[in-house]
């Protein structure tokens, strides 16, 4: 229906001239209250004026009352399917009963609104209402919404559904989960998924990776899961391969008996375990992918765990050079409050973390499997690598799942080797790593980490060049070495390990000067003041505060964990300082040296590192 003032009372037929057909398919769904009590309901809608009683799939509004779905999870992100599907029309339809009216409401890329369609609502039993849009006006960005204004009675509406022109393919998704140790958050998602019969018809097969110790099958509520998704549940079980080992691990199963012809491989929806998942999310991330013009990989939104209405970024990139990942896309929404944000224009992603990330199953075959770096880096090295081979990478507004805040965790532990590491790889086979700039931005964060007395990190940092310099040989066995050496490694170092708040030493807080203007001159002045042995004491410092411009003024800091769960005591140690300065400068002059070695090995390497054959090998290599 798109005729404004148009009239639905208490009679059989519907609004809309276009007749429902079971052709259109259905790609998105509004609800109106999160999965959890714990997620706000602003996320899906609110009430502007007046009262309103809502569940899942269903709101009453009180006479008078004024309800819009102008939120993260109502929104329809026109802007992103009209520049990468050839659909060229949405309809949205509603049931509806009371008095009111629902209207059709849009945005530009600036957020200006403006009306598209209305329907007035006058009817004693459900009826169907149907709105509709041209997909044209959208290319730099803007969504879709609906408003609902209640008259002098109530106005209910339930089951909104947005659908497309087009038939099904049949087939479904395939959804991969990769576990380690997180039994009861894994079991959670499980249950999400077989709760909601929309998002579970989306999928044709479930696999979970269970790379622990503390296995999923070990809960007694596993059983009753199990039996419910039936033959579609896969569950397996493996050593600790990483989450690239356990990704690479679903999609190999994923791939392994599939029909040769492209159009009906079905997509792979990759999957963290430790999420709260918003089920309609998987609705709409394969809809949206189905329907691309070419083969996309599509991914999901990350909302944060402990402050469930923030979002972490509306699309990232990775600056290769800097070695540093997850930087805002230029224009993107960054840690904002999503009840009070809205994502207008479109921006576009280089990757997307594998929190929910769908990848289709000819970029697969394509470009092969995720590198064997452990974790870390890998699903931005496979969003550049399938890019490179035109496989563009969308995260689709409205599509989220929430986990846990990044800023929560401690940078200080030992999955900065990997992070390390794997950033010189990427940056080797895709940038023009490593060089004389690398070596600088490695020397400098290795003086911050010695002057803030964080020794195991600094020696981290050196052990993941020196791995790196040896070649693609590092990833031989998939990083489960590596990671059974820097654990024991960092054990021997005293600052590394996390105290109970309640022992810690009594120190006073010590409050931060501004951040320095010059920060390179203050960095040799702190070194300098290490060597001399000139320090302003001990002091405590608040995990928000301990930048290593501040921590490197005393000779001894009780710093709070970024997890809030303990503190961490750091001392100087000058003969320690200088042996890793030394030793730093012998391993970055190596990197320089060999730098263009190391980039022609790596890139060598990476159709065997790759391919399904070396994967094979490090499963059963691992078994």
């Amino acid at each position: 229906m798109s005729g404004e003032g148009t009239t639905l009372k208490d009679r059989p037929e519907r609004i809309s001239p276009i007749a429902l057909s079971a052709e259109r398919r259905p790609v998105q769904r509004t609800l109106f209250t999160p999965p959890k009590d714990l997620q706000p309901e602003s996320l899906y809608h609110t009430v502007e004026r007046g009262a309103a009683v809502a569940d899942r799939a269903r709101i009453t509004l009180e006479p008078h009352t004024f309800v819009t779905t102008n939120t993260f999870f109502g929104r329809f992100p026109a802007s992103y399917w009209q520049r990468w599907t050839r659909i060229e029309r949405i309809t949205v339809q509603a049931e509806v009963q009371g008095t009111g009216r629902v209207h059709l409401m849009a945005s530009d890329s600036t957020g200006e609104q403006r009306a598209v369609s209305s329907a007035r609502v006058s009817a004693d039993t459900m009826r169907t209402v149907e709105l509709a849009a041209t997909l044209d006006r959208f290319v730099d960005g803007g969504a879709l919404w609906l408003d609902f204004a209640a008259a002098a009675g109530r106005l209910t509406v339930a089951d909104v559904r947005w659908r497309v022109g087009v038939p099904g393919t049949g087939g479904g998704t395939r959804l991969v989960i990769c576990t380690f140790n997180r039994a009861d958050d894994c079991l959670e998602t499980l249950l999400a998924v077989s709760a909601d019969k929309e998002c579970l018809a989306a999928l044709d097969t479930i696999y979970v990776v269970d790379q622990g110790d503390d296995p999923l099958e070990s809960r007694t509520a596993f059983a009753p899961v199990r039996a419910t998704l039936g033959a579609k549940l896969r569950y397996l079980r493996q050593p600790n391969l990483g989450g690239a080992g356990g990704f690479a691990r679903g999609l190999h199963e994923a791939s392994a008996d599939v029909p040769e012809s492209p159009g009906v491989r079905p997509p792979v929806l990759l999957m963290d375990d430790d999420i709260v998942l918003e089920p309609d999310t998987v609705c709409r991330l394969t809809g949206f992918a189905a329907l691309t013009a070419k083969p996309t990989i599509v991914g999901g939104q990350m909302l944060q765990l402990l402050h469930p209405e923030r979002l972490h970024v509306s699309a990232e990139y990775a600056d290769l050079a800097g070695l540093r990942a997850g930087r805002p896309t230029p224009g993107a929404v960054h840690d904002a409050d999503m009840t009070t944000t809205s994502q207008d224009a479109r921006v576009d992603a280089e990757y997307n973390g594998w929190w929910s990330c769908l990848i289709p199953q000819q970029v697969v075959a394509e470009i092969g499997y995720p590198l064997p770096v452990f974790f870390q880096w890998d699903d931005i090295e496979y969003g550049l690598r399938a890019r490179a081979a035109g496989h563009p990478t969308v995260t689709l507004p409205g599509a989220g799942v929430w986990h846990a805040d990044f800023s929560w965790k401690d940078w200080d532990d030992w999955p900065r080797y990997f992070s390390v590491r794997n950033a010189l790889i990427v940056g080797a086979l895709h940038g023009n790593l490593p060089g004389p700039g690398t070596a600088v931005r490695l020397f400098t964060d290795l003086c911050q980490a010695l002057t803030a007395m964080r020794y195991g990190l600094a020696l981290t940092l050196l052990m993941a060049v020196e791995d790196f310099l040896k070649g693609p040989s590092c990833l031989a066995d998939g990083g489960v070495e590596a990671l059974a050496t820097i654990r024991k490694v960092r054990a021997q170092y005293p600052e590394t390990v996390r105290h109970p708040a309640f022992g810690a030493p009594e120190v006073a807080i010590v409050p931060p000067e501004p951040t320095p203007s010059r920060p390179g001159l203050v960095l040799v002045k702190r070194m300098t003041w290490h060597l001399l042995g000139r320090s302003r004491g001990q002091a405590a410092i608040k995990a928000g505060d301990d930048q290593w411009w501040h921590a490197s003024l005393f000779e001894s800091v009780v710093a709070t964990d970024p997890s809030q769960t303990g503190v961490k005591v750091r001392t100087r140690d000058r003969a320690l300082l200088r042996h890793l300065t030394f030793r730093g400068l012998r391993v970055l002059w190596r990197l320089v040296r060999h730098g263009d070695r190391l980039r022609r090995s790596y890139r060598a390497a990476m159709p065997e590192l790759t391919g399904r054959e070396n994967w094979t090998r490090l499963f059963d290599l691992a078994d």
